[in-house]
């Protein structure tokens, strides 16, 4: 079975850090492209950042870079999302996605539609 696994959230304060995990089950999709998204109450999908399995990664967010790290670890099977400078803003829901197509970064709302975790809450409140 495929399958994704978020975790990682929870509560941290304004300026604080999480490191939020993926861990994919099934050889297959550990060699995927692996995305990061969010979607934060009220507001539509957006997509963080990108990995190939090669470990080339793209970022979309301009508000993010600098203050995300996006990294994986082939053998694990695990993809990391590193936040810090975290700020209220940034609450939201946040997934991971994984797509077959090694092409996929080029155009994040395309792909990611068939593997999906379930999601991990990242509250950033004093």
């Amino acid at each position: 079975q495929r399958q994704l696994v978020e975790s990682g959230g929870g509560l941290v304060q304004p300026g604080g850090s999480l490191r939020l995990s993926c861990a994919a089950s099934g050889v297959l999709l550990g060699s995927f492209t692996m995305g990061w998204f969010r979607q934060a109450p009220g507001k539509e999908r957006e997509g963080i950042s990108c990995i190939t399995y090669s470990g080339d990664i793209t970022y979309y967010k301009e508000s993010e870079k600098g203050r995300f790290t996006t990294s994986r670890d082939n053998a694990k099977r695990t993809v990391y999302l590193q936040m810090n400078s975290l700020k209220p803003e940034d609450t939201a829901v946040y997934y991971c996605a994984a797509d077959p197509n090694p092409r996929a970064c080029v155009s994040i709302d395309k792909f990611f539609r068939s593997y999906w975790g379930q999601g991990t809450q990242v509250t950033v409140s004093s």
